[in-house]
């Protein structure tokens, strides 16, 4: 029996290679002797440079750049085996990992240490770049990114604008007149997890804004700002591109990438298993097992689980998803690939407790789902 394993990170918890070295380990109690292909994903979020790097034979570099608040923090990227192709992963520099949960404001963090990552990988001479949007701290369209490349941002007064999704509700001027030049030689692909526009009930702010410490009243607000930048990038632009599926990624930084740097916006899960050659794996598969932190109606929208479902549906392979948690409309992953769904935690208990134990639990259920499997045979 040849088996794939699939999974992305279960988020502040265990990565995804981890996920899969458990899957694999409670399988192999059951199955000893069935052959295991671990291939650890990620759809833009963290655990996308770990996947291209290991997929490619590249390398891993180390930046000190600008956290969500300012401090400086250790931040990296990977060059893919090309040599050619950087991957940056925003999450890294402006990601909501980086935060102790007390300092979570969107009002405040900015994406301008994603900025210094893109400036280091061109001035190591790089030109083709895939930036992930995943996990983000961040809620200001991608200014901060934009004003570590050269951009410039005005209020009425003439002052520069501060950090932050708050102090766009200030913007009066944009100056792209000094945008970094070596952008116009680049490729840019932007591994993108979700569909969301900018704006409004599905954008940036509405959406994502209150897992990143957005109040109900500084949702409307963000809301109300995102919409504001974007009525005056359109002005210097000349073209609209706030409800361009996934321009509300990552706070709206898919937002900035699209209108600003031309950037395309990709499925992150789709370049990753274009780059593990994941279609000719399971071209010769009995089985896939998927799987990420939690599942549920969000899930449709570009994430691990599905991606991986449906590309082996086509290949006529069944589909097995762990997850840590099931959420809201979990039942609709039948539809799109995925025969099992199931969840890790055993009983009720504290996140602290599931994010503890979640190596023992991921091993010991997916060692109950080998028996199961087992059971049919019989």
């Amino acid at each position: 029996m040849k088996i794939v394993i699939a999974p992305d990170s279960f988020k502040e918890s265990l990565s995804a290679a981890e996920i899969a070295r458990q899957i694999e380990n409670g399988f192999k109690e059951v199955f000893p002797t069935a052959e295991y292909y671990l291939r650890p994903m990620a759809d833009g979020g963290e655990g996308t440079v770990a996947a291209l790097v290991a997929a490619t034979g590249g390398e891993v570099r180390h930046a000190r750049v600008s956290g969500p608040l300012g401090a400086a923090v250790d931040a990296f990227y990977g060059v893919c085996g090309d040599g050619r192709t950087a991957v940056i992963e925003m999450a890294a520099a402006s990601g909501l990992a980086l935060l102790a949960p007390d300092l979570r404001n969107p009002l405040l963090t900015s994406s301008y240490g994603t900025g210094e990552l893109i400036r280091r990988a061109l001035d190591d001479g790089l030109r083709n770049l895939i930036i992930g949007l995943g996990g983000s701290a961040t809620n200001d369209a991608g200014a901060g990114m934009l004003q570590a490349l050269g951009a410039r941002f005005f209020t009425a007064g003439g002052e520069e604008l501060a950090p932050g999704g708050g102090a766009l509700a200030g913007l009066e001027h944009i100056d792209i007149g000094e945008l970094d030049p070596r952008l116009k030689e680049c490729t840019i692909e932007v591994a993108c997890d979700v569909d969301n526009p900018l704006t409004g009930a599905r954008g940036a702010s509405a959406v994502f804004g209150p897992q990143k410490g957005a109040t109900p009243e500084m949702v409307a607000q963000l809301d109300k700002n995102l919409a504001h930048f974007a009525e005056r990038a359109t002005r210097v632009l000349g073209r609209d591109t706030a409800n361009y599926p996934g321009a509300g990624a990552a706070g709206g930084l898919g937002y900035a990438l699209l209108a600003f740097l031309n950037a395309d916006l990709r499925p992150g899960v789709g370049i990753v298993m274009d780059a593990l050659r994941l279609k000719e794996l399971l071209a010769e598969a009995d089985l896939v097992i998927t799987g990420e932190g939690r599942i549920d109606g969000q899930s449709l929208g570009g994430k691990v689980p599905i991606g991986v479902a449906r590309l082996a549906a086509e290949q006529g392979v069944p589909a097995v998803a762990l997850a840590g948690s099931l959420g809201a409309g979990s039942e609709a992953v039948y539809d799109h690939g995925i025969q099992a769904l199931f969840s890790v935690v055993s009983g009720p208990c504290t996140l602290a407790d599931a994010l503890a134990n979640a190596s023992e639990n991921v091993q010991r259920t997916a060692r109950n789902v080998a028996t199961l499997l087992k059971l049919a045979q019989v």
